[in-house]
C-alpha cells in the first residue's frame, strides 16, 4: 500500500494521517499519590495536589531518614514545616509519634492534608494553616518538639530563617532532631552553635541532613 504525499510550501502533506504521541499535559487540579512506607499505615496510598513547589520526600530518602531516627520517633512530638503532602509528618505518626503539627498555607494542600488525616482515622495530627514564618514567630507556647522536619520549596531561602526562629524562640526540646532537605547543589546552611550535623547524604537532586541540638 502506498501513501500519496503532496508538497505544500516546502513541507510534505501526507494523505495518511500520522498519529502523534504527546506527553500528557498536567492539569491544575491533578491529584498525585504518596505511599506510607512504615508503621501502622504501611503501604497506604494518599493523595496530594499538583501544586507549585510541592514535592514529597522520595521513598528511599524517607526510608534512610527514618532508619537514622530509629529509637527517636516513638512518642515524639513532631513539627512538619512546609508540610506540603504531609509525607514526613504522616510517616512519623504511622511509626508511633505522639503528635504532629503539619504547618502549610497552600489551600489545596491544607484541604488534602485534613482529608488524609480523616481517611487514616488519625486524631494525633493537626494542620496549622499558616505561613511557616508566621507560625514560628508566635512561639511554642510552652510546648517543645522532639523532631522537626524542614523541607521547604527549593530555591527560596526559607531554611535559614526557619532555623533562626526555631533556635531563638526555643521551639526544641533537649536533644531534639532537625531534618533539612534542600537542592543537592546547596551548601548546608549556617547552624546555631549548639546544633550538630550528624548525618548528611545526597540522592539525585536532593541533599538531606540530620541535625541534633544540645
Amino acid at each position: 500500500m502506498t501513501t500519496t504525499c503532496i508538497p505544500v510550501t516546502g513541507r510534505t502533506s501526507c494523505s495518511r494521517e500520522k498519529r502523534l504521541t504527546r506527553r500528557p499535559q498536567k492539569s491544575p487540579g491533578r491529584q498525585n499519590r504518596l505511599r506510607i512506607i512504615g508503621g501502622q499505615w504501611r503501604g497506604r496510598k494518599l493523595d496530594f495536589p499538583d501544586a507549585e513547589g510541592l514535592r514529597p520526600t522520595p521513598d528511599r530518602v524517607r526510608e534512610t531518614l527514618f532508619n537514622w531516627l530509629q529509637g527517636y520517633v516513638a512518642d515524639a512530638r513532631c513539627l512538619d514545616l512546609f508540610a506540603g503532602s504531609g509525607a514526613l509528618g504522616l510517616e512519623a505518626l504511622s511509626r508511633g509519634a505522639a503528635r504532629a503539627v503539619l504547618v502549610e498555607n497552600h489551600p489545596a494542600a491544607i484541604h488534602q492534608l485534613e482529608a488524609n488525616l480523616r481517611t487514616l482515622g488519625c486524631t494525633t495530627g493537626v494542620v496549622s494553616p499558616l505561613p511557616v514564618a508566621t507560625f514560628l514567630e508566635r512561639g511554642p507556647g510552652g510546648v517543645t518538639y522532639d523532631l522537626v522536619f524542614l523541607d521547604p520549596p527549593f530555591g527560596r531561602g526559607f531554611i535559614q530563617g526557619s532555623i533562626l526562629l526555631l533556635d531563638k524562640l526555643q521551639w526544641l526540646s533537649p536533644q531534639a532532631h532537625v531534618y533539612l532537605e534542600m537542592e543537592a547543589t546547596s551548601p548546608v546552611p549556617e547552624l546555631p552553635a549548639s546544633w550538630q550535623l550528624i548525618r548528611e547524604q545526597t540522592a539525585g537532586q536532593v541533599r538531606y541532613c540530620l541535625i541534633r541540638t544540645a
